[in-house]
């Protein structure tokens, strides 16, 4: 269980419900074990009376003199013989048989009575324990997940490029319920158990110790038996869990690409793929299930040989004048009453493998560390001057994951007020660039410094405070419109003057105000329900809406016309941004920039305006002729 040592902070947060909850267990059990008190008690009395009056009646009524001994009335009775009618009934001295009768019958009635009250009490502590300890588990279940939560924000690209979306999922989902499944009901049977076999035993024990002994023989066997069978549960509940996360992966990225799906007509061939991850995912659960079936026949098998066990060697007590007739009865409602306890440690051993595995999952991503993290000192967190530069300074950066080496000593700076561009063959470092600039990643080698401080020694949230970042894969949340745009600046709500202003100098407000619920629209997954040109205009507007200081656009604009390309390019370049700095394989869009960098395989090549660049009859001029030509 060292894994879920993790939880004990959690857990502690929530001490007052669980202390409360473990003095009701306790209450719990104590009307538990009261209860089959009374119905040994009771059949020891009217055993004694039948015994000491009606018996010798019956068989000799003229040998019989009333008045001769005593009835005795059951312990727990005692404190109620001046009830209406009982001190009559219990007199020391019965006259006649209908005394002894009427003896028998308030007898049976007095002890079903305290009976069922003794249970009405137990069930009322019963639902205070759920309402302290299982709510506890709910608590703990909320503050694991906003940590998991709050840890996924900290980590960086370099973490969710390693990682599939289905199973960061299956952390915080099911991984989490199988760890609230432990907090919760096997905490609750665990307590539950201890202190049921705790009152048991020792009331048991101080009726008939021999009897104790036997009742209970079977029941070290069952723990040897659970020892065993738990053995694999952890193995095959980990497996389990890993062809949930697999299946979850496959789904997510099905659903997420169903277009592409259909258009390329491989439903059928997705298909026998699902089938196949969820055949394995039915394996792994059908071989836990087999193990866990292991546990409940054994435990039923071992708590029957108790129950006979009882019968058989209190009989012979009993008949040899050791033990009373009642205790049978109670003993046997004892070992019964041990039976889902006992019956509930193959399921709780269950709960706390699984919960063991899953936590075990969880940590592995608790435990990772973003590489690009705050100073140790916070870093500067005053906001941006009001003219920012930007520079990289022989910066080089190598992707982890293939080792592809995208930028290789890299110099240029953005100075105030300018406009840059940028631009290269496909997989010439230009979107790198972007994602360092807003630190997404930190660069191998070299520096890069935002107002003449190096980014590493700025606060993460000051940073990206005055950044406006529209990246080449548009993302577009399942709400509104507005609140798409809103997304941007928190200061503003979806029907705002100034998230229609970013609509409009994105060229997207005509679009929007088209739509019969205009920028209330809800968008399907990822905004499904737009063109390509509409998403890209959106994301534009949600940058601009925040009036950014320094603006970043990722190849935004590759999915619009001309016509509107120029009108968006306009609005830009009407913004209050004190710099851009423009990604484009499109060189029409980078034309009006102030100076325009021209990458080949990570390497700054050529450096100047449109027309100095096409004069160079390098790279960027053979770029520019292939696209006219195509044009």
């Amino acid at each position: 269980m060292k894994s879920l040592r993790a939880l004990h902070p959690l857990i502690w947060n929530h001490r007052g419900r669980l202390f409360l909850g473990i003095a009701f267990v306790v209450m719990t059990n104590i009307f538990a074990v009261w209860a089959p008190s009374m119905i040994g008690e009771g059949v020891n009395a009217l055993h004694d009376a039948n015994a000491d009056f009606l018996v010798p009646f019956e068989e000799n009524p003229s040998s019989v003199i009333w008045g001769t001994s005593e009835l005795r009335l059951p312990q727990n009775l005692l404190v109620f013989r001046d009830l209406t009618g009982l001190e009559a009934v219990a007199s020391t001295v019965p006259n006649s048989k209908q005394d002894v009768l009427d003896f028998v019958v308030w007898v049976g009635l007095l002890q079903a009575m305290f009976f069922l009250f003794a249970y009405l009490i137990k069930g009322f502590f019963s639902f205070l324990t759920r309402q302290t300890i299982i709510v506890m588990s709910r608590l703990v279940e909320y503050d694991l997940k906003e940590k998991i939560y709050q840890h996924y924000q900290r980590l960086d690209a370099t973490f969710y490029k390693a990682n599939d979306t289905g199973d960061l999922m299956n952390r915080i989902s099911e991984d989490v319920s199988q760890v609230r499944m432990y907090l919760g009901p096997a905490i609750l049977y665990s307590l539950n158990l201890t202190f049921l076999v705790s009152l048991v035993v020792g009331v048991m024990y101080s009726i008939d110790p021999v009897l104790t002994g036997f009742a209970l023989l079977p029941l070290p066997f069952m723990s040897v038996g659970v020892y065993f069978i738990s053995a694999n549960i952890h193995k095959k509940s980990d497996a389990r869990q890993q062809a949930q996360s697999r299946v979850s992966s496959f789904v997510q990225q099905h659903i997420a690409g169903i277009r592409v799906l259909k258009s390329f007509h491989r439903v059928a061939a997705a298909a026998n793929r699902f089938d196949h991850e969820t055949d394995r995912y039915k394996m792994r659960v059908l071989d836990l299930v087999k193990v866990e079936a292991m546990f409940m026949p054994l435990i039923v098998l071992l708590v029957g040989l108790s129950t006979i066990l009882t019968v058989y060697v209190g009989g012979l007590r009993v008949a040899s004048g050791d033990l009373e007739l009642g205790h049978i009865f109670q003993f046997v409602f004892y070992v019964n009453l041990l039976t889902w306890p006992f019956a509930s440690v193959g399921w709780v051993t269950s709960l706390v493998q699984k919960a063991e595995a899953s936590m075990a999952r969880i940590l592995d991503f608790l435990h990772a560390q973003p590489t690009v993290v705050d100073p140790d000192d916070g870093g500067r967190t005053s906001a941006l001057s009001q003219a920012p530069s930007l520079s990289f300074e022989g910066v080089s950066w190598t992707y982890p994951e293939t080792g592809i080496q995208a930028l290789k000593d890299l110099h240029f700076k953005l100075n105030p007020g300018e406009t840059l561009g940028i631009t290269g063959r496909t997989g010439s470092g230009k979107s790198t660039i972007l994602q360092l600039a807003t630190r997404m990643m930190d660069p191998d080698d070299g520096c890069i410094k935002l107002d003449g401080t190096p980014l590493k020694e700025w606060a993460l949230a000051s940073l990206r405070k005055d950044m406006g970042y529209v990246p080449q894969d548009v993302f577009l949340f399942s709400d509104t419109i507005g609140r798409n745009i809103a997304f941007g600046s928190h200061r503003f709500l979806e029907d705002s003057s100034e998230v229609r202003l970013a609509a409009q100098n994105a060229g997207v407000a005509s679009d929007i105000e088209g739509f019969e619920h205009g920028y209330g629209t809800l968008l399907g997954e990822r905004g499904v329900n737009l063109s390509g040109g509409q998403k890209q205009r959106i994301s534009i507007a949600r940058a601009l809406v925040k009036a950014p200081k320094i603006l970043l656009l990722d190849d935004c604009l590759s999915a619009v016309d001309t016509e509107t390309e120029e009108s968006i390019l306009d609005a830009i370049s009407k913004q209050d941004a004190s710099c851009t700095l423009m990604v484009s394989h499109r060189l029409a869009s980078l034309r009006h920039a102030d100076r325009i960098l021209v990458l080949d395989d990570g390497c700054l090549i050529e450096e100047g305006t449109h027309e100095s660049l096409l004069q160079m009859k390098g790279l960027y001029a053979t770029m520019y002729a292939q696209q006219k030509a195509q044009d």
